[in-house]
């Protein structure tokens, strides 16, 4: 009586098909024999009108009814494109910061494009060092977004001129302080945000930091390293240690003496004197390569890979460079901002650049004299940004201004040289009356967002129409001819 049940047999038979065969599917009928089809076709014009005057009632009445209804009152037809208009989405400020009456020193957009942050501190006036600031977050996709109360604040002891997010992660961003220190802050520790510091040491900078940017690093490829750019003239690259603290990798000094003979300037003693680095841009297509702007009013062309020794005496633990290679005709002052193409073909290598001066210059990095210089105010330009997504768009922020000159108070610049090469397409105004534009961002993952912070403490972000984020036919033949034109 065992439950073991008795033994299956089994057995596998083929389903596969032996045979097969193909059959065309495609008509054979020629185009003469199409067009004869066509030719045909004939119309029973006498059954059409018989139909026409049957309907022909029915139609007028329901016309006149169209005619009389009041469905539409009021409506008004708008032949224009609705997307010509730019919008302010969001006004955001730290009511604390703003009775203090500081200015939003630099922007930035994380890595997801939805978190944007902005530092606090005085450009204008004031004593930096010893005036407390703040770095404030504001997640824009979160529901209940309060512009005046921010998602996260850092305070921060000496005034941050500089902001720049992680590349891929979104957390992470670094900032360059007044003090010449650099630090970097996880926005998703709440409590104590700071995870590393240069701290003072004599490898810090000297002067304060104007620029800092996250590199790949070239040894490490799931590391990335860290730049600062200082008014005491070095470029210093930073890595990461254990211990919370930033370890100088590598750094790069200007100096007088050895920037090319076409930059030698009045305003500098000829000798080991620093050059002051106001601005840094990095070429979109060869990682060595970047250009900076400096106090002089110059832009140079630098690279990573220079190996001759900086003329420089203070103590540092690794060995300066000298990393200029080419000096562009100068501004008439200060140079703040620059920005190198994402779009162009190698052979033109675009960069822009803006200053005191009040005018913007479009170079390429193959010749000295500008190709374009456009006079867009008399007073301060503080900063230019190239489009990410549209090869002939660029932004500009502005001071005080002259209406002459296309240039209005506190005003945001929109180019586009599809439309003109000498006046800005559209201008936003900003800010009241004396209050600068002092940063602006285009968001990369959002494009049509702007986001730009003002001496009044706010930061506005603005959606940009379709004309400034679709890319039209032949934008880079458009590029090449302004110029080569431009050139000749």
């Amino acid at each position: 009586k065992s439950c073991q049940t008795g033994k299956i047999s089994t057995a596998e038979a083929a389903v596969q098909s032996q045979t097969s065969q193909d059959a065309s599917v495609q008509t054979d009928q020629s185009i003469d024999a199409a067009e004869a089809f066509q030719q045909d076709v004939q119309v029973d014009y006498t059954s059409l009108l018989l139909f026409l005057q049957r309907v022909e009632d029915v139609v007028i009445k329901e016309l006149n009814k169209n005619w009389t209804s009041h469905a539409f009152d009021g409506f008004e037809v708008n032949w224009t494109d609705q997307n010509e208009a730019v919008l302010c989405l969001h006004t955001l400020s730290y009511p604390e910061a703003q009775d203090q009456h500081l200015q939003v020193t630099s922007v930035s957009w994380n890595a997801t494009g939805s978190v944007l942050a902005c530092s606090y501190g005085r450009l204008a006036y004031g004593d930096w060092s010893t005036e407390k600031s703040y770095v404030c977050t504001w997640n824009l996709d979160r529901r209940g977004l309060d512009p005046k109360h921010p998602d996260l604040v850092v305070d921060v002891p000496s005034s941050v001129l500089c902001l720049a997010f992680h590349p891929s992660q979104p957390s992470l961003i670094a900032g360059g302080l007044f003090s010449g220190e650099v630090v970097v802050w996880d926005t998703s520790r709440r409590e104590d945000p700071l995870i590393w510091r240069t701290g003072l040491t004599d490898d810090t900078h000297t002067d304060p930091v104007y620029q800092v940017s996250w590199l790949p690093d070239a040894k490490h490829r799931n590391h990335v390293q860290l730049l600062s750019a200082s008014t005491d003239g070095k470029v210093l690259v930073w890595r990461e240690e254990r211990d919370g603290q930033l370890a100088l990798a590598e750094g790069f000094a200007l100096v007088a003496q050895q920037i090319p003979r076409i930059a030698q300037l009045k305003k500098l003693m000829w000798g080991e004197v620093a050059v002051g680095v106001t601005s840094l841009s990095f070429s979109h297509f060869d990682p060595r390569m970047f250009i900076v702007g400096v106090e002089g009013g110059y832009s140079l062309k630098c690279s990573m890979a220079a190996e001759t020794p900086a003329l420089h005496r203070t103590g540092s633990s690794v060995l300066l460079r000298a990393p200029a290679e080419l000096a562009f005709s100068p501004h008439g002052g200060p140079v703040y901002s620059v920005s190198c193409s994402p779009f162009h073909r190698q052979v033109l290598n675009l960069f822009l650049s803006c200053g005191t001066d009040g005018q913007i210059h479009l170079n390429s990095m193959l010749q000295t004299q500008p190709l374009l210089s456009l006079q867009l105010s008399k007073k301060y330009l503080f900063c230019v940004r190239w489009s990410p997504v549209r090869p002939l768009v660029f932004a500009a922020a502005s001071g005080e201004g002259n209406q002459k000159c296309f240039c209005f108070t506190g005003d945001v610049h929109l180019f586009d040289f599809a439309k003109s090469s000498q006046k800005p397409a559209v201008s936003i105004k900003q800010a009241a009356a004396e209050c600068p534009v002092y940063c602006l961002e285009f968001n990369i993952k959002q494009t049509q967002l702007l986001a730009a912070g003002d001496a009044t403490g706010t930061v506005r972000v603005w959606q940009l129409s379709s004309d400034f984020t679709e890319q039209g036919p032949r934008e880079m033949t458009h590029l090449e001819q302004l110029a080569s034109e431009t050139t000749d």
